[in-house]
């Protein structure tokens, strides 16, 4: 059996919303710890690389879908999108698999579950921080994104203020990224 028929995505449960949030926290975690080592200032003393603040925020969201990422009957997984159907357009705002079932299609074969599951939505749109090779990778290499802008102190992203350049540091980087679906159309 193919592994994109393997994985089920299941709207998150309102008893499994802390596991979920741990779950999105040790992943984004090992991400940083991959690439700055243990002594990255991002993971230090307790401090966590996405906030509870930041996943509880897009989990509410007026928008929101929230799924658990399930493969073989394992959570293996989560996502959040902020669907806007009048405009056909979907944000993918967290994708995470857990460190432990890395590279093995999860992922991906996620992804292809998602626009099978919204095929009205004809733009999607992410990002990540400028440090998460393994995520640019993933969108544009398996997922077909493409980069659109790069937000950094001189070209900030829409929720900063373009007068905030004194509080902007590197940590502060993001890769912006758009995926155009085709349509059946000629």
């Amino acid at each position: 059996m193919d592994i994109i028929q393997q994985i089920t995505l299941t709207p998150l449960r309102e008893d499994d919303r802390e596991q979920f949030i741990i779950d999105n926290q040790r992943a984004f975690k090992y991400g940083a710890q991959e690439e700055f080592g243990m002594r990255d200032d991002r993971v230090e003393e307790g401090e966590e690389v996405i906030s509870r603040k930041t996943i509880e925020r897009c989990i509410d969201g007026e928008q929101a879908e929230t799924y658990r990422i399930v493969h073989d009957g394992e959570v293996v997984g989560g996502l959040i999108l902020q669907i806007d159907r009048q405009n056909a357009k979907g944000e993918l705002e967290i994708l995470f698999i857990k460190p432990e079932v890395h590279s093995k299609g999860l992922g991906q074969a996620a992804w292809k579950a998602v626009e099978a599951m919204h095929p009205e939505i004809r733009v999607w749109e992410t990002m990540t921080p400028y440090f998460e090779k393994r995520n640019i990778h993933f969108y544009v290499n398996r997922l077909g994104f493409h980069i659109v802008e790069f937000w950094n102190k001189y070209q900030h992203g829409p929720a900063v203020p373009e007068d905030t350049d004194e509080n902007w540091s590197e940590d502060d980087e993001m890769f912006f990224f758009r995926k155009i679906m085709k349509t059946d159309s000629p």
